[in-house]
């Protein structure tokens, strides 16, 4: 059983109950001994500790581990099924409504045909009542939900839990995404970056260990996920990874649908792209579509976003440079062999091989999963928090 939140490799501080939990949880402990070695605790203490996350539901017992000796140490593990989490996916043209467990287990789910850009009240009351129509097929209520994570295609405010200045989403500026759910949901309300909620799926269910996880989203918009030390990085208010509105100055003439020109997304998006093929005879209006074109053998469309690979490639260089990466994922509509192609067309010959010489360039694993499980233990981290578990036992 993966730990609800895999990766960081950080002890974390104190030897409280949550603190306790918290070595399960990263997978650091997995044993009464272990936390015995990583605490400096006594036998009887660990056992109080353990014995109140089993009575409360946080931990459960697994199988005996191997013994050099004596009785076999018995595994803790989370409980992934103590709670449920409701998770929207928000994307440009439609979104991903699912219900999983505490590691992003998919137990049920619904597709919304709705655009973001038609504004937050239109595509939050969508979502609403997907979440009502989803509790009440498995016969859940709110009182079983752990929490609701939802994520966007733009930047989020860690500080505020609100879009900040989303390009492609008019309307959304600001607006209070989670307030609004958590008038009809009652519980924590965690919204999120999608390229971030992305690249905490894919390090979570593939990479759990590994330190350093970078994913580009390339769909009908670009945008970038960094996983360091298993925390997402955001930067100092919500726009790390914003790779999408670098400037080309080769490609300067390009207009991009923020308004600037010479944006890696007015030439590289699925957007872009799509533009492209409608020049070129094509049903095309955004990254989806263009997916659809590419999944039916189209070799214009094949050749629209090997191009596209090129130019993400470029800017992913500096990104690789300056992060030293050990897997980049290639996320969103367009991740197919002809963008992982060019993307490493230009990616290698603009760093220097120590920069990519431990470097895995692959496509997700996921797919449209990765940001319903990056949304669960997202939701997960916030709720299972060494303070919350602490409050909630006492």
């Amino acid at each position: 059983m993966p730990p609800v939140a895999g990766g960081g490799h950080r002890r974390p501080p104190g030897s409280r109950v949550g603190d306790v939990f918290e070595l399960v949880r990263l997978g650091l402990a997995q044993t009464r001994g272990d936390i015995q070695d990583l605490t400096g605790l006594s036998r009887v203490t660990v056992a109080q500790r353990v014995n109140a996350l089993l009575d409360g539901g946080f931990l459960v017992e697994g199988g005996s581990r191997g013994s050099t000796g004596g009785r076999r140490p018995v595994e803790l593990r989370v409980n992934v099924d103590h709670a449920r989490v409701l998770s929207a996916v928000v994307d440009t043209t439609h979104t991903r409504v699912a219900l999983t467990n505490l590691v992003g287990d998919l137990q049920d789910d619904e597709q919304l045909d709705i655009a973001v850009d038609g504004g937050p009240d239109p595509v939050l009351q969508a979502i609403e009542e997907s979440m009502r129509t989803i509790l009440r097929r498995r016969g859940l209520t709110t009182s079983d939900l752990a929490g609701v994570g939802i994520s966007v295609p733009g930047p989020v405010d860690p500080r505020t839990n609100r879009p900040s200045e989303p390009p492609i989403m008019p309307g959304w500026d600001a607006y209070p995404v989670a307030e609004h759910l958590h008038d009809t949901f009652p519980v924590p309300v965690v919204v999120e970056n999608d390229a971030n909620a992305m690249a905490l799926g894919e390090h979570a269910a593939h990479y759990p260990d590994c330190p350093s996880v970078v994913l580009v989203k390339v769909s009908t918009g670009i945008g970038t996920g960094i996983v360091l030390d298993g925390e997402v990085y955001r930067g100092v208010d919500g726009g790390a990874g914003d790779i999408g509105h670098v400037r080309l100055v080769e490609h300067m003439d390009a207009v991009c649908r923020c308004g600037s020109h010479g944006c890696l997304a007015a030439v590289a998006s699925g957007h872009a792209v799509a533009e492209s093929l409608r020049a070129a005879g094509r049903e095309a209006r955004s990254g989806r579509d263009v997916r659809r074109l590419l999944d039916a053998g189209d070799l214009v469309a094949a050749h629209g976003v090997r191009t596209a690979g090129r130019l993400v490639g470029q800017v992913m260089a500096t990104v690789v440079t300056m992060l030293n990466p050990a897997v980049l994922v290639l996320g969103g509509d367009l991740a197919t062999a002809p963008l992982l192609a060019g993307v490493r067309e230009s990616l290698y010959p603009l760093t220097l091989p120590r920069a990519t010489r431990n470097l895995d360039v692959r496509l997700s694993g996921l797919g449209t999963d990765s940001a319903v499980i990056g949304m669960a233990h997202a939701v997960a981290g916030r709720v299972y928090s060494p303070a919350a578990i602490e409050a909630s036992l006492s």
